[in-house]
């Protein structure tokens, strides 16, 4: 798909597995489940392959390591904190940059809640110390290092919180992040923290006092700020509070499928004025729609769609959320650690094994290019959907 300067490398292999680290059985990186393929004529193909060579692609929200195979070891797998990087997945996914999330809250070594700060202190170390044994990943910290990372076939992986909750009260513990690499954070995750409400919560009172001034150091040092998991009013005040645009990195559109998980249309169309990007989320059992009951492409398109329709073709983007594994097991894993149960409260849905199209990073962005190709999408707007607005918007809102 790209020319890239991959060698074959794969994760901790300066290190003796089952010496050095405990192993596990990983999932396939490739070919885990059927491929699927969107159909588009042999000219068509290659459209999409011209376009990916030459755009700077941007996964704005994934997970990019491998999870077992045995579905009954991921808990032991996570409590291990050693997330194994795709790289061989990722050298044939099209991207030049992913934000990486990392474990997240199932980051759980010491503790069965997870986001507490040394435990995402560790989970950054470890990938850090890994991603400095090769030579095709570099850890990206500005724009000009997205842009020189498609120039120079490497991926570019940007560092990424879906929460602020490991700072506690500790506002100097942004600067901390930003130090060692984060550019990205989510003011919160579907609980709420100390600054603010997240989605699960049954009211929601907004940004908090402290929040504010995390909104305002997060301007100052140029992180960029996500709001994909918190209530919708605290999303509104950050919105607001927020000097500079704004991401919803990973969600869909409420009014194609009422979810907490989703945002509604007062909330996508505000981060929109104020310059925002929203990308479109492809996890299982998040963006479907009453069209298409069952997650695939298909729903997942049509969020995409409706957002443009609603904020514009300039604000809106992919942050598919997916990974190497089995995603629907881990979700049955981490059910209480990340709210399934709350974000798709009050909807029924047909639960599938995977997203149809979308099933890890390797398979999201080759077909969303031959969808909006086969829908006769026009270049300049296909390069901007799948990186160039993303650059467009963190160059107003990073330092450099």
């Amino acid at each position: 798909m790209k020319d890239t300067v991959y060698d074959g490398y794969q994760a901790y292999q300066y290190l003796e597995e089952n010496v050095d680290y405990r192993g596990f059985e990983l999932a396939r990186q490739l070919g885990r489940v059927e491929p699927y393929v969107v159909e588009v004529t042999a000219a068509e193909e290659e459209r999409v392959r011209q376009i990916l060579r030459d755009s700077v692609v941007i996964s704005l929200h994934d997970h990019p390591h491998v999870y077992p195979e045995d579905q009954d070891e991921l808990l032991e797998y996570s409590k291990v904190g050693r997330g194994h990087l795709a790289y061989e997945g990722l050298a044939q996914s099209g991207l030049d940059v992913v934000f990486d999330n990392m474990f997240d809250g199932t980051t759980i070594i010491n503790s069965k809640h997870g986001w507490k700060w040394l435990e995402v202190i560790h989970d950054i170390g470890m990938r850090m110390c890994d991603i400095d044994h090769q030579d095709y990943l570099v850890v990206a910290r500005s724009v000009a290092d997205l842009v020189r990372a498609h120039e120079t076939g490497r991926l570019g992986l940007v560092l990424t919180l879906e929460a602020s909750t490991p700072i506690e009260n500790e506002l100097e513990r942004l600067e901390i992040l930003y130090g060692i690499g984060v550019r990205m954070m989510g003011i919160t995750y579907s609980e709420s923290n100390q600054l603010g409400s997240g989605l699960r919560e049954p009211s929601d009172g907004g940004l908090t006092m402290f929040g504010k001034q995390a909104v305002e150091r997060m301007n100052k040092i140029g992180m960029a700020i996500d709001v994909s998991h918190s209530g919708d009013q605290t999303c509104l005040d950050t919105i607001e509070v927020s000097e500079k645009p704004i991401f919803i990195s990973h969600a869909g559109a409420r009014s194609l499928w009422n979810t907490p998980r989703l945002k509604p249309d007062e909330v996508l169309k505000a981060c929109a004025n104020k310059g925002g990007l929203i990308g479109i989320e492809a996890a299982p059992h998040t963006t479907i729609t009453e069209n298409h009951p069952e997650h695939s492409i298909e729903s997942f398109m049509e969020h995409f769609e409706y957002c443009v329709e609603l904020a514009g073709i300039d604000h809106v983007t992919f942050g598919p959320d997916t990974l190497y594994g089995d995603h629907v097991a881990l979700h049955h894993a981490f059910r209480s650690h990340l709210s399934i149960g709350q974000a798709h409260a009050n909807v029924d849905y047909t639960e599938v094994d995977y997203v149809r199209g979308l099933e890890n990073p390797s398979e999201c962005f080759p077909n969303i290019v031959r969808w909006l190709v086969k829908h006769h999408y026009p270049d300049d707007q296909i390069r901007k959907v799948i990186g160039g607005n993303t650059l467009r918007v963190l160059g107003e809102v990073w330092v450099k």
